[in-house]
């Protein structure tokens, strides 16, 4: 397993075969509080990552025992002027945006807090694994502010326009039974697995064709919230990327031959 740290708080790890990349969160002593410094990181390790064509899936943990994160660095914040935070809005939304934009799929693994924008770099995610410690929200209005890492716009996509309005509006904190039954985590899991589970479901997909892997995204991404002719048409343009590639050609005949496929990755 080879590691590479962008900056001082935030750690990626290739495993096996480089197919699979984790993406950790690494500021314990503030409970992966996202500082300037640490959105600069982020946004930093998302563009490698973004860029290396080994890379198959992406899972974000934290190093952090008790917490996945618990979002902005309110202490940073509290010294800034007005002139300040207007600054610092790009470098931020670059961390949220780093994580969103990753072109192949992306799973979180949350234990703890994942609060603000804690919660936003999961719901960037997509797909969240959590275990039974997790708890999650977007409390943003109770400090005076909206959740401003794409939460008002994710969160919908996830639990619909109601749920996501009532969870923004009282700021209330969610456990994981619940999180999970409203559908703002997809899998649940026993205490201390949620890293080991996403590491696992994440080795599954990496094995499927990494072509078909950012095509599938792609189309999933841009194809929600259109209505269906259009949508369909978003479906054909990424049909049309993947159907003439060398992954579509090795995954054909590594059918035929009943064999694993070698896939080229182009």
């Amino acid at each position: 397993m080879g590691e590479e740290r962008f900056g001082e708080f935030v750690l990626v790890r290739r495993h096996a075969d480089g197919h699979v990349a984790e993406l950790a969160l690494d500021r314990p002593k503030a409970m992966n509080a996202v500082s300037t410094e640490m959105a600069r990181s982020l946004a930093g390790a998302c563009a490698a990552l973004g860029a290396d064509r080994d890379v198959r899936v992406v899972v974000v943990t934290s190093t952090h025992e008790r917490a996945f994160c618990v979002g902005a660095d309110l202490k940073e914040r509290n010294s800034f002027t007005d002139a300040d935070l207007v600054r610092q809005r790009p470098v931020a939304r670059g961390a949220y945006t780093g994580v969103l934009e990753l072109p192949m799929p992306t799973i979180a693994a949350v234990h703890g807090f994942a609060l603000g924008g804690g919660f936003e770099l999961a719901l960037a995610c997509d797909l969240i694994v959590a275990d039974r410690t997790a708890v999650v929200g977007l409390p943003e209005v109770s400090v005076g502010v909206i959740p401003g890492g794409g939460g008002t716009q994710l969160l919908p996509r996830r639990v619909g326009a109601a749920r996501a309005a009532e969870l923004i509006f009282t700021a209330r904190r969610v456990e994981a039974g619940e999180a999970a039954d409203l559908g703002l985590v997809d899998t649940l899991v026993e205490d201390g697995r949620d890293r080991e589970e996403a590491l696992a479901l994440a080795g599954r997909i990496a094995g499927n064709s990494p072509v078909g892997l950012r095509a599938a995204k792609k189309a999933l991404r841009l194809g929600h919230g259109l209505d269906l002719r259009t949508g369909l048409e978003v479906e054909d343009a990424a049909w049309r990327s993947v159907a003439f590639s060398g992954d579509r050609a090795e995954g054909v005949a590594a059918f035929n031959e009943k064999r694993r496929p070698a896939w080229p990755g182009e």
